[in-house]
């Protein structure tokens, strides 16, 4: 099992020659096609390794991390040099100035989660200043709970798709629903029904509008709309607007489950600032004919509408509003809790959002507490490294950042997901101490001090499973572990014993006795269940190769909060949804107030800086591999141009700066440079290119932070702020830049070479 799905392996010589999608998935991802070869990649870490400068000159802050050459270790010296590194800094500094950072998805699997293991390690330790939400929906993390109660259930518990492909008439999708990035689900998925649900819908005489700058952010046949980029509050206001105006929003819903109606619609109507949210007034800024926004906003109206905004849309400068004003939306027409009808976050962000949820707890390694309280949101990591000391705001309330002097990560590489890189390489040389676990050669472990290389999910034994979908699935391991690769496992028990700890971290157990420790307690919650299907012994489980779980499908959501408000409110102040939330109100952040509002964005082709910087940059997910993963891999390096990632830009823009298709071309703005491979395609807006993020980042020279990526990552170009007070939550979206042909000897792509 991977994140992007199910499947069966053949291996020789002790690699991956071939893989064969589970055939019970009816759309499996073609993502899969990265695996052959992965084990033995070139890119791979062979034993442990420790970089030259620390070694010779001991802990301190460094600017050779990510130029600096490494020397290879035994495992002995690696754990005595980490043991000792750990406990120095524990003794000198506290806990508190370890950063248990290791946000990533690394591989699929429950109990050789990376994530788990480390922070189990780290508790048992004493603790480590830790993060919070992610940068995946940074912002709506944070708001959701103060508007709905909740975050998880927006996605865990969405509206099933068989619900929507039988019930929904029209669909408003804001950001469309890329189909591509439901290939993944954390911990696997068996099956890929987005496609089909919205054929059937098509079929049965349903219609969907796609509101995006990308034309294949939706498949199949629909209505596009393409706006200026980060104007899709000012379109939701404007709808508003009409429904308010001609008298079509639903008063009786408004008043009986939502508070605060009124003074959003005061604001509509220009009451705060004296400016009414007109479809005149959205057009200017989105360039969508007021006269289409009227039509829309009266086609929502007449039957039943699923409103859905992906999370892409939260992932700018003010991400709390897009969510929230579309839930308002969606609350206008009254039909939250009716089937196919309301409010739907995410669908085309995951394969999670549509899927039946499991209604009993997973296999899950325990980790134990924190005693530290220290944390950050997950996007703040160079602001954690170059402002130890100083507060921040977050949901509230103020905090402070530590001083930290270890940087503890394992299972992730933020070159993909932080923006701002030269920022960032300057807060990763603030450290005493980086160390790395990865299985490949990332841009994050070439920046470490000590690298420790752990095997991928094709060397081990594991369980797999996600919260969304039914089977339990016995990963088996396919090929020998590579060279000196290790599980984390190993490391950590090895590390504890040194510490002092060792019996309580392994609890006596080998890695296959926990697996099957972790299956027999998920075995106790489904005999527990009265509705359980079936649940073999472990021995019978290993031998099937997976069991099938039992999943509450034909889900609506906040179906049982519409049948009964008091009996099931909402887990907000007033229990019911706060279109006005008095809570955030009071937290005084004029970049996110109590109602939802447009804000002017930072990056947009209506401001300043587009005088500049005149094209849009979309930095979406790519559909050629999971975030940075395998970007190695077959079907990530086919999608490259002349070794570079692809950006994508509309003909007309291409043709103004001479550009031709296959051109290698240089993206640029005041904070960085990327070299890219051009694509044309009349499916972009006009101003607007899209370079997928995940390119492992490839410095011109690997010793000046603000070189030139030669191989297409835009977090050269994106700017390190937050969402809001409110939220911190990630800002990688949208970014302005110019192209221009990129005419030089065109630089080597270096960084799937090993630098040992």
């Amino acid at each position: 099992m991977a994140h992007w799905g199910m499947f069966e392996v053949e291996a020789s010589d002790g690699d991956v020659t071939a893989v064969h999608p589970y055939a019970g998935d009816e759309d499996p991802s073609p993502i899969l096609g990265n695996l052959p070869g992965s084990v033995r990649s070139r890119t791979r870490i062979t034993g442990p390794a420790v970089r030259c400068g620390w070694l010779e000159n001991g802990p301190g802050p460094s600017d050779a991390r990510g130029a600096d050459e490494f020397v290879p270790v035994s495992w002995n010296e690696l754990h005595d040099l980490l043991a000792r590194e750990l406990r120095r800094v524990v003794d000198e500094h506290g806990n508190r100035a370890i950063f248990g950072g290791s946000y990533g998805w690394a591989s699929a699997g429950r109990f050789h989660h990376a994530q788990s293991q480390i922070h189990r390690f780290l508790n048992l330790l004493g603790g480590y200043t830790g993060s919070v939400q992610n940068y995946s929906i940074g912002a709506t993390g944070v708001i959701m709970p103060h508007v709905v109660g909740a975050h998880w259930k927006l996605f865990a518990r969405a509206t099933d798709w068989t619900v929507i492909a039988e019930n929904t008439d029209l669909m408003v999708c804001f950001g469309g629903i890329p189909v591509k990035n439901t290939a993944v689900a954390s911990g696997g998925t068996s099956a890929h029904p987005t496609r089909g649900a919205l054929d059937r819908l098509r079929a049965r005489g349903g219609r969907l509008v796609s509101i995006s700058p990308l034309r294949d952010d939706l498949h199949g046949e629909y209505e596009w709309l393409a706006p200026v980029p980060g104007t899709d509050v000012a379109i939701m206001l404007a709808l508003a607007h009409v429904l308010a105006s001609e008298g079509l929003h639903d008063k009786g819903f408004l008043a009986r489950y939502c508070v605060g109606y009124e003074r959003f619609e005061n604001y509509l109507f220009g009451g705060d600032d004296g400016i009414a949210k007109t479809p005149g007034w959205a057009s200017a800024l989105s360039g969508i004919p007021a006269e289409t926004i009227v039509a829309l906003a009266r086609r929502m109206a007449a039957g039943r509408t699923m409103v859905t905004v992906t999370w892409s849309l939260q992932r700018v400068r003010h991400g709390e509003q897009a969510p929230w004003a579309g839930i308002t939306l969606a609350a206008m027409l009254g039909q939250i809790g009716v089937p196919g009808g309301g409010f739907g976050h995410g669908y085309g962000s995951m394969n999670e959002p549509g899927l039946g949820p499991v209604p009993y707890p997973l296999p899950t390694l325990f980790q134990g507490s924190n005693p530290v309280p220290d944390f950050i949101p997950a996007a703040a990591i160079s602001d954690l490294l170059l402002r130890p000391g100083e507060e921040f705001d977050y949901d509230g309330r103020r905090h402070t950042y530590p001083d930290i002097r270890l940087v503890y990560w394992a299972g992730g590489n933020p070159f993909h997901h932080h923006q701002d890189l030269g920022r960032l390489r300057r807060a990763l040389a603030r450290p005493d101490t980086i160390v790395v676990h990865d299985p490949y050669w990332t841009p994050m472990a070439r920046h470490a001090d000590i690298v420790v290389p752990s095997t991928t999910s094709l060397e081990r034994d594991d369980l797999a499973c996600s919260r969304n979908d039914p089977l339990l699935v016995a990963m088996t391991q396919a090929v020998p572990r590579y060279a000196g690769a290790r599980d984390d496992y190993d490391t950590f028990a090895a590390l504890a014993y040194r510490l002092g700890f060792g019996e309580r971290f392994t609890e006596g157990r080998t890695a296959g006795q926990w697996i099957e420790h972790l299956y027999e307690q998920w075995r106790g919650f489904v005999l527990a269940d009265p509705q359980h299907l079936e649940a073999p012994t472990y021995a019978e489980f290993r031998r099937r190769g997976h069991v099938r779980m039992r999943t509450e499908d034909r889900l609506t959501l906040f179906a049982d909060f519409r049948d009964d408000p008091v009996g099931s409110p909402l887990r907000t102040p007033s229990g019911r949804i706060e279109i006005f939330s008095a809570t955030v109100e009071g937290f005084g952040y004029d970049d996110c107030r109590g109602h939802p509002r447009w804000y002017e964005p930072d990056e947009w082709l209506g401001g300043e800086r587009a005088s500049r910087f005149p094209l849009h940059l979309i930095a979406n997910q790519p559909k050629t591999r999971l975030h940075g993963q395998l970007d190695h891999g077959a079907v990530s390096r086919a999608s490259k141009i002349r070794g570079r990632e692809p950006v994508r830009m509309h003909p007309a823009d291409a043709a103004a700066r001479g550009i031709g298709a296959g051109d290698v071309v240089r993206v640029f703005n005041d904070r960085g440079a990327c070299l890219a491979g051009a694509v044309l395609d009349d499916g972009v807006r006009c101003s607007v290119v899209q370079l997928a993020t995940g390119a492992w980042y490839d410095p011109l020279d690997p010793a000046d932070p603000d070189s030139m990526c030669v191989h297409g990552n835009p977090n050269v170009l994106t700017a390190d702020v937050g969402s809001s007070g409110l939220s911190h939550g990630c800002t990688g979206q949208h970014v302005l830049v110019q192209i221009e042909r990129f005419d030089g000897d065109l630089p080597p792509i270096r960084v799937f070479e090993p630098p040992i």
